[in-house]
This record gives structure tokens, sequence and C-alpha cells, in this order.
């Protein structure tokens, strides 16, 4: 395992002067958003990277036609989308053992569960974007979904992970979309080894600690300060639970969501984007750890998608969880707060702004209070959660 590296703040290299080429380069930087390498990937040829390298990349993407097919059945129970032009992504940590490298985390059951979902809604003015976690936790009604060996479940009262691992994602979309009323356009799942390489392949992501952490069970052992996790440190610190702030879940979903943030305006940096001996790598990890729609599952599909992501400053890139309590049978699960979550659905669903109010951190840099609504008399609603745009320590 790499050690983690201390780094500094800002620093030469980010473009210095306020006028002249650093600016530009700043202002590039931002609106490139969450496009990040998806938009890149098309601008191949003008970075070197050539026919022969983008039909690789293309053929690393794999394309969930079972799910397809099982969201093809259903089609006439699935919400409408409301809004043209808006775009709803479901985004599926896969916590699964098998595979290369990823059995170290556990013994292989045969079996995936969803270790992180995030529901990502783009404006149909592509002028911002909202990343809703929603808890493994959660207590929710899953519908009766066919398994991969052709068996099918029965609808169940269940918390939100059992959907992948009964029906993997197409139960998961289903499911989400009975709990919200939102249309679910596209979907892609990542594994731990995609996650790791990722990382890698950008030389790190930085994130702030404002304590050490020591946690055996992480394998995770960092000073406190601004830190450059690598792809291992970076895996063991969004999955953390035991030694990181109050050890909730919801506490580790604020820390994914600032973790992302940290990951977008790693993304964005020049010394990734024009640079084809870094560039590359991240697009090889970026595609090879995808499984997506059938859409999605090329890199046109992906540029469609992305090209309009471009113009989204970074501090409009917002991540919240969904407004949560522990569930009245039993205070390990979760269940919604209503009618602040119907509040939340309601404004994605008709496209309508949500506002973000940034929380204040716990001493491990999670937020103390997450997916509460503020002023709830208020016509547009408030809740607390963080951008892209924020410093990792402030």
């Amino acid at each position: 395992m790499t050690r983690a590296r201390r780094s500094g703040g800002g620093g030469a290299g980010h473009g210095a002067s306020a006028t002249g080429d650093g600016l530009r380069r700043r202002r590039r930087r931002r609106r490139l958003g969450l496009a990040g390498i998806v938009v890149t990937v098309l601008a191949g040829g003008a970075v070197g990277v050539g026919w022969a390298v983008y039909v690789k990349l293309n053929g690393n993407i794999t394309a969930d036609e079972a799910a397809a097919a099982e969201l093809a059945r259903y089609e006439k129970e699935r919400p409408t989308a409301l809004v043209r032009g808006a775009q709803n992504v479901l985004l599926i940590g896969s916590d699964s053992r098998s595979g290369d490298g990823n059995a170290r985390y556990g013994r292989d059951s045969g079996t995936e569960r969803s270790d992180t979902t995030i529901l990502l809604h783009l404006a149909a003015g592509r002028d911002s974007a909202t990343a809703v976690s929603l808890p493994r936790d959660l207590m929710v009604d899953v519908p009766g979904c066919h398994r991969p060996d052709g068996s099918r479940t029965e609808p169940v009262f269940a918390q939100f992970n059992y959907a992948f691992a009964a029906g993997g994602s197409a139960c998961s979309i289903r499911t989400v979309e009975k709990l919200t009323g939102i249309r679910i356009d596209h979907h892609v799942v990542v594994d731990f080894q995609g996650f790791k390489e990722m990382v890698d392949a950008l030389d790190g992501v930085e994130v702030c600690l404002r304590e050490p952490v020591d946690d055996k069970d992480a394998k995770l052992k960092l000073p406190a300060g601004r830190v450059t996790l690598d792809g291992e440190q970076a895996l063991g610190y969004v999955r953390a639970r035991k030694s990181l702030g109050d050890g909730s879940d919801t506490d580790r979903m604020d820390r994914q969501q600032r973790f992302l943030g940290a990951l977008v305006k790693k993304v964005q940096s020049n010394g990734v984007l024009l640079n084809p001996v870094k560039l590359y790598p991240v697009l090889d990890a970026a595609t090879s750890s995808l499984t997506t729609d059938p859409s999605l599952a090329n890199l046109r599909g992906l540029y469609d998608l992305a090209r309009g992501l471009r113009g989204i400053p970074a501090e409009r890139v917002q991540f919240l969880t969904v407004p949560r309590e522990s569930y009245a049978g039993d205070a390990n699960r979760d269940q919604l707060v209503e009618p602040d979550a119907e509040k939340l659905f309601t404004r994605l669903r008709t496209d309508e702004p949500v506002t973000i109010a940034t929380s204040e951190r716990d001493p491990a840099g999670g937020t103390t209070r997450s997916g509460e609504p503020g002023d709830a008399a208020s016509p547009a609603p408030t809740f607390s959660g963080n951008t892209a745009g924020e410093d990792v320590c402030e």
C-alpha cells in the first residue's frame, strides 16, 4: 500500500495570475464540471489517443442487457419523465467479492449488494447537478424481481440494499422509482477494484482530516490535515464506519459525498485532462470499471449524456443524503422523514432547483447533519449537504 502523502494548499501550478492564461485555465477547469473524464474522451484525437485506443476504451464498457430486458417487462408501471431534457442516473457501487482484486474484501457468496447508491439528477438546462445518497439500510418496498437464476422474489418491505442482492440493477431501479416517483433514465454500476484503479490513475485524491485515523478493520492509518489518498486508502476512507465520525451510515455517506466532490475537482485539473500520459490510464480505469444500460455502454452514449455538463460550475454540483431518521421498528435501520423527502423528490421530478446549505463537519471530515431541510415553511426548502466547489479543509 502506498503511504498517504501530505500535500500543501494552492501554490504554483494552479494559474497564479488573475488575468491571461492563468485565469483562462481556471475558468476552463471550473466549467468542465461533472463531465470530467467522459467529456474528454471524445477529444482523444486532440490529445493523441487515436482510433485504436478509442476502440479499446469503447470496448471496455459492459452493457447491462439483462437489466434492460427486465425493465422493459415492467414499462407500464414505471414513472413517466415529466421534464424534457432532464436526466436521472442511478449510480451503484457494488460490493461484489468476485472478480480480480475484490476477494480480499470478504467471502464471495455469489451475490452482490449495493454498498453505495446515488441518484444523480441533471437539470434540463444543465446548469446544476444534484447527487442524492440513498442509505443501504433504508426500509423500502422492494417489488418482486427476477433473480439471475430465473427464479422470482416476492414483494417485500426490506432494507434498500436487498433489492440489488435479489435482482441486480433492474430491481434497484424499480425500487427507487417506486420510492421516489422519479423515472431513472440511465444506470452505472462500479465495483471495488474499478474505484481503486480510478483513484490510482488520478495519482490520488486529496481529503482533509481534522484528527488522525487508525482503523485496523479498514486497514487505514492517516495523519490529520490535508492528505492525498491512493486507491486502496480511498476505498477504506469511503467505506470505514467504526473509526471515522460517529460510526453511522449517514456519516459515511456524507464522507463519500465529500470525497466525490474532491474527485470531481481532481478530474477537472489540467494536469489530467491535457496530459495524454495521465489521461489514458484514467480513461482506461474508468471505462473498465463500468457496467451501464446499453445506451450508455459506449463512448458516444457517455458523451451524449455528458456534453451538456461542461458549463456546470463546481459549486452547482451538489451532494446530499435523502431526509432520513432511525426506523421505528429497528434503530439500526432508516426510514424517510416526511414530508421532507417528498418535497425533495417532487423538486427532482419537476426539475425545480434544490437548495443546499453547507453542513458543519465533524472532526473526521463528515457532516453533523445530512439531508435535513432547513426552513420547513419556506416555499423552496433548503437541504444540508455540500458541493464540489468547497475546499476540502474549510
